[in-house]
C-alpha cells in the first residue's frame, strides 16, 4: 500500500502531465530555467602563467619587466640560472588565465580555460600554457591549467601594411585545467533550499509556490520575498531533497514581469514588454534641419587705390522642415503590444524618432510603463 504523501505526489504528478499541453501552449516556462537553487552554482578561478613558443610576438622584455621575472623565476626553480644574463627571446607572454569551477565538480575531472595576454604581445598564436594554478576567491587552489592554445584571430603584418582578423591575444584550452579540489556542499542532507528567482517577481514567486504545493499536496513551497521561494522538505516524503527538486522543477509556470521600455540609444534599438500600454494621445512630430553655408569673398580696392585687400564674409541660412503636411496623429489606448506598435507605426517613424516619442509620451504621464535607457 502507498502512503498518503506518495499517493498525493503521484496525483500531483499525474495532473502536472495532463496540463502539461495546456501550458505549453502558452507563454509558461520550467521552474529550473526561471530560477537558480541555493548553493547550486558556479565559482571563478583565475591564476597567472606563461605562454611559451611564440613566433616572436610575445612581450618585448623591456616594456614588460614582470614577463622578465616570472621567466627568470621559472627557470631559476628548473635549476638554470639567468639572474644576471641579458635576455632577449620575444616567443614568451605574460597571460592571465580564467575559468569557471562548476558546482559539484570533482577531481580529475576537466574545464575549459580562457586565456588572455597581459603585457604587449602581439599574439598568442602557436603557443602553448605551461602549468598554471588556478586559485578561488579563498585564495586556495582549485585546478591546474596547461596546454595549447586555440585562438580566433590572426596577424598578417608586411613592410606597409597589416591585417588583423578577430582577437589573436586571447584564445581557450578546452579541457585544458584539471580540477585537485572539490567544494563541500551535500545537497541530500539539507531539509529546505531557497529557489532564487533570475528575474525576482511577486507574482511569478508567488505562482512558483502554487504550482509546487499542488504538485506535492501540502504546504512546503512558501513565498518570503519577490526573489525567493523556500522549499522545506516534507518529513514523510520517500525521498531526499534532490527527489523533491527533480520533480518540482519540471513545473510549468507563466513568468509575470513588470511593463518595461528598454531603449538603446546608440543603436537606435527599442524593446518593449507585453503589458506596455498607452493611454489615447495625440502626437505630431517634424524635423527641423537649420542649414548654414559659408561662401566669403574677396574684395579687391581701386587700382592705384590706397585701399586693402579684405574678405568679406557672406553667410547663407537655410531653414527646413521635414513633414510640414504631417497632422496630429491620434494614438489610442493600445490593449495588445501589437496595437501599440501599429499604433506607433502607422506614424510613418524611424527607431530615433520613436524613441523622443517614447520619452514625451511618458513625461505626458500617457505611458503605463517605466522607461530603460541603457
Amino acid at each position: 500500500m502507498l502512503g498518503n504523501m506518495q499517493m498525493h505526489r503521484l496525483m500531483g504528478i499525474a495532473i502536472a502531465v495532463a496540463v502539461l499541453a495546456v501550458h505549453t501552449a502558452e507563454a509558461a516556462s520550467r521552474i529550473k530555467d526561471i530560477v537558480d537553487i541555493e548553493g547550486v552554482r558556479e565559482n571563478q578561478l583565475i591564476g597567472y602563467g606563461l605562454v611559451v613558443g611564440l613566433q616572436g610576438t610575445g612581450d618585448g622584455l623591456n616594456n614588460a619587466p614582470f614577463t622578465r621575472q616570472s621567466i627568470q623565476a621559472m627557470l631559476e626553480r628548473l635549476g638554470v640560472n639567468v639572474r644576471d644574463a641579458n635576455m632577449r627571446t620575444a616567443n614568451t607572454a605574460a597571460v592571465m588565465v580564467t575559468a569557471k569551477l562548476p558546482a559539484f565538480a570533482t577531481q580529475g575531472t576537466h574545464i575549459d580555460v580562457s586565456v588572455s595576454a597581459l603585457g604587449d604581445a602581439k599574439s598568442l598564436q602557436g603557443g602553448t600554457l605551461l602549468v598554471t594554478p588556478l586559485l578561488g576567491a579563498d585564495g586556495e587552489v582549485y585546478a591546474i591549467a596547461q596546454g595549447s592554445l586555440a585562438i580566433g584571430g590572426f596577424t598578417v603584418q608586411g613592410d606597409a601594411a597589416s591585417i588583423t582578423r578577430g582577437v589573436p591575444t586571447s584564445g581557450r584550452i578546452s579541457n585544458g585545467a584539471v580540477i585537485e579540489r572539490e567544494i563541500e556542499f551535500k545537497l541530500a542532507a539539507m531539509h529546505s533550499v531557497r529557489l532564487s528567482l533570475r528575474n525576482p517577481d511577486f507574482t511569478t514567486a508567488r505562482r512558483i509556490a502554487l504550482a509546487v504545493n499542488d504538485l506535492i499536496g501540502s504546504t512546503v513551497a512558501e513565498p518570503t520575498d519577490p526573489a525567493t521561494v523556500k522549499l522545506t522538505l516534507p518529513k514523510n516524503f520517500d525521498g531526499n531533497i534532490v527527489d523533491l527538486l527533480t520533480d518540482v522543477e519540471q513545473l510549468f509556470v507563466e513568468p509575470d514581469l513588470p511593463a518595461k521600455v528598454v531603449i538603446d540609444e546608440s543603436t537606435g534599438i527599442i524593446v518593449m514588454g507585453q503589458d506596455v500600454r498607452v493611454s489615447t494621445v495625440a502626437v505630431a512630430q517634424g524635423n527641423l534641419t537649420v542649414l548654414v553655408t559659408e561662401d566669403p569673398t574677396v574684395s579687391q580696392p581701386a587700382p592705384f587705390s590706397d585701399g586693402q585687400t579684405v574678405v568679406v564674409p557672406r553667410s547663407q541660412v537655410q531653414v527646413q522642415q521635414d513633414g510640414q503636411e504631417k497632422k496630429l496623429a491620434v494614438v489610442k489606448t493600445g490593449i495588445t503590444l501589437r496595437e501599440l506598435v501599429d499604433g506607433l507605426n502607422a506614424l510613418g517613424l524611424g527607431p530615433r524618432d520613436l524613441i523622443s516619442i517614447l520619452q514625451s509620451i511618458k513625461t505626458a504621464g500617457a505611458l503605463q510603463a517605466d522607461i530603460e535607457v541603457m
